[in-house]
């Protein structure tokens, strides 16, 4: 036995510029960590201010008011006697900086500024911030009047320095920096650093959980030492969910992980350390000699001793016990993360619920699923006794304030939160009116089954009594711009009323206290990244659950969900055609989704990754095509596809602009001004077309010469 450590790291459900709540949330992790015995406790990412403040973080407001929110921690008694490292923004010389304090006893030790700060995708820290330029070098601060009276300090250090103890040395790394090719964990490891604390402010996105562990992994199997990494948790006003799984590893090993998707405002996650396990593993010659060349910290002491003393070691307890990363499915990931985040945005947003146009397609389906995954989630918290859900819970559904009720499943929650509305047209079939009441039912939504046929009529007819002239589908021989109106006036009327259901359900239902209701869009990633959806339709909403989901998970998501929630019906959601039914249903003609668009959803999937993730415009995104998809398509098809697909994706960019706020979730979304910043009006790509359909000719002709002069897969 050597010198055992118990330290805590924690997921927080911050909330943006909730200065109070924040301060509460961040007090409650110091008083769970210190009831578990840690000595050391380290936050999320701009945990006292919440990370999603964007251009609030430009306001002197957001930094004074981080002040007095870290003067109220630092002095609270249940913050003395453990090493705090907490995440907030300072002003130094007039220079914005992205920071964590670190506190002991009423002292700051150290302010330390991000060095490496996040800025792409759904990041713009340089917008804000300015990253810490001078590694290894420190400065003075001249403190805030209303901290220096606690603390007794006029000046504290600032910059890339190292904490030193009796007994170890803490370096503290912020979010992106991890993610570095040269990360500071690496030469504070070899300046002799045991302790690394990772505060981040991390989003989730399928599959990337993955990624972010192997990086703590890898960095700790290299160089040692033990990792803390704590992580925001839940919506904080934005697009993004934060996904928690504050985790603790030491040595390439996991000995401790929260959960990625929790309804819960503050986890801690604790784990028993020995300092000498990290010693002994850094025992080789090759570390040894890198460490003497190292570049050396200014290390700033504090007379405390993070182990537990000889006679306060239990000789029969231990370091914690290695453990298995727990990774979730991404149909288990589509189940939890939009669900935990729509239950953020209901509590926060003092909504009575939500509704949404149930039209018996798969897209609004996995809404619905979602929504009922949630009251799942909600129920099961309130059975675990979690108070601030179901003090959430009666106020949302519109209890009164000394009420005991208690959902008894989630089919009762669904029943007072969720609305559920079919708006039919005489192009609507009975098997997507029956599949949507039906789900309905099943998952105990309130649900309205009308048809909107009265309201395009007397739309249409104001046009036609001024033209004197009656448009026609394009089966009844009209022709491209009539059959478009028609369908999508069908789309926008659903809009209308949607809004107005959403305005008078709660009144109509008598629910106490009123209030209107969320209304939920549901055009996927890849509708919406070709523009396959009528612009002001029921996908423009508050906000959009599925929006950057692609409809291959969607599939996955409802697969899963029928067996895991036990919903039968389903089955024939999966196995319908998608549809939008806005044109009338003929003996030789029913629409179809993909044979409107000229391309599979599963394609689509694929030109949305070449085009972000990739990087590739059209040129290049044929090149690649070649490879990819040759085996069962010409060159000639390929490059068909490759123009089609810019060819719509550029004529709808404009629908972007106004693309309902939607949950990030996917790599390739082109949720506009966000993430995905391009023009809206865009002329032809008539160079990159002319190089592809000379490829494709030339191309031709060479698998026409080796098949002996014969006709090209094209021509046969």
């Amino acid at each position: 036995m050597g010198h055992l450590i118990t330290v805590a790291t924690c997921a927080l459900n911050q909330w943006a510029l909730d200065f109070e709540g924040n301060t509460e949330r961040i007090i409650q992790s110091i008083q769970k960590a210190k009831a578990a015995g840690a000595t050391l406790r380290v936050g999320p990412e701009l945990e006292i201010t919440g990370y999603g403040c964007l251009d609030h973080f430009l306001e002197g407001d957001t930094f004074l008011h981080s002040w007095e929110m870290l003067a109220k921690i630092i002095d609270h008694e249940d913050c003395q006697d453990i090493l705090l490292d907490i995440g907030m923004p300072v002003r130094h010389k007039n220079v914005r900086y992205n920071c964590r304090v670190i506190v002991y006893n009423r002292k700051i030790l150290l302010i330390r500024p991000k060095m490496w700060l996040a800025n792409d995708g759904n990041y713009r820290e340089m917008r804000y911030f300015t990253p810490w330029l001078k590694p290894q070098q420190v400065e003075e601060y001249y403190l805030e009047t209303i901290v220096g009276k606690i603390t007794g300090q006029e000046k504290v250090p600032f910059g890339d320095a190292l904490i030193s103890t009796k007994d170890t040395c803490v370096g503290a790394e912020t979010c992106e920096e991890l993610f570095t090719p040269v990360a500071p964990h690496g030469p504070m490891g070899l300046d002799g650093v045991e302790i690394f604390t990772n505060s981040s402010g991390s989003h989730h996105e399928l599959r990337k959980l993955d990624t972010r562990m192997e990086l703590i992994l890898e960095a700790t199997k290299k160089c040692g030492g033990i990792y803390l990494y704590a992580n925001q948790q839940g919506c904080d006003g934005d697009r993004l969910y934060y996904d928690g799984s504050a985790s603790i590893i030491i040595n390439g090993q996991v000995v401790a992980q929260g959960t990625q998707f929790s309804l819960t405002d503050v986890e801690v996650v604790t784990a028993t350390v020995d300092l000498e396990d990290v010693r002994r593993f850094r025992c080789t010659p090759s570390r040894g000699l890198q460490a003497q060349q190292a570049p050396k910290y200014t290390r700033l002491e504090v007379n405390v001793r993070l182990s537990k003393r000889e006679e306060d070691v239990d000789p029969l307890i231990g370091p914690s016990e290695e453990i298995k990363i727990r990774y979730h499915k991404p149909e288990e990931e589509i189940a939890l993360g939009p669900a935990c985040w729509l239950w953020d945005y209901l509590r926060r947003s003092g909504a009575a619920g939500f509704f949404i146009p149930l039209s018996g397609g798969i897209d609004s389906c996995a809404t619905a699923t979602i929504i009922y995954s949630m009251c799942r989630l909600v129920v099961q918290a309130i059975q675990d006794g979690n108070e601030q859900v179901i003090k959430d819970a009666r106020r949302i559904v519109g209890e009164p304030d000394d009420s005991q009720w208690e959902p008894a499943d989630a089919k009762e929650l669904c029943g007072r939160l969720f609305h559920t509305c079919f708006m039919g047209t005489t192009n609507s079939s009975k098997e997507t009116r029956k599949r949507a009441k039906e789900l309905a039912h099943d998952i105990g939504a309130y649900h309205v089954d009308l048809n909107i046929d009265s309201m395009t009529s007397a739309v249409l007819s104001v046009f036609s009594t001024w033209a004197k002239w009656t448009p026609r589908f394009r089966s009844q021989g009209g022709g491209w711009a009539e059959n478009l109106a028609l369908q999508n006036i069908q789309a926008r009327s659903r809009m209308v009323l949607a809004y107005l259901f959403a305005q008078l359900l709660p009144t109509f239902r008598q629910r106490r206290n009123g209030g209107g209701l969320l209304v939920l869009g549901s055009a996927n990633v890849d509708e919406s990244l070709r523009g396959y959806l009528t612009k002001y339709d029921c996908s423009s909403a508050d906000v959009n659950p599925i929006g950057g989901i692609s409809k291959t998970d969607l599939k996955g998501f409802i697969a899963y969900a029928q067996h895991e929630f036990n919903l039968p019906i389903l089955e024939e959601f999966l196995t319908a055609t998608p549809t939008a039914e806005l044109e009338p249903i003929t003996e030789t003609y029913v629409q179809s989704d993909e044979a409107d668009m000229g391309m599979t959803y599963a394609e689509l999937s694929v030109f949305g990754r070449l085009r972000k993730v990739h990087k590739l415009g059209p040129w290049g995104m044929y090149t690649r095509l070649l490879h990819l998809w040759s085996d069962h398509y010409s060159p000639r098809e390929i490059y068909e596809k490759t123009r089609r697909f810019f060819h719509y994706y550029a004529i709808n960019r404009h629908k972007m602009t106004v693309l309902t706020p939607s949950y990030h979730a996917e790599q390739y979304s082109p949720d506009d001004n966000r993430y995905d910043l391009r023009p809206f009006l865009y002329p032809t790509f008539s160079w990159a077309y002319k190089k592809m359909e000379a490829s494709a000719v030339a191309l031709e002709k060479r698998i026409s010469s080796a098949r002996g002069g014969g006709a090209s897969s094209a021509e046969q």
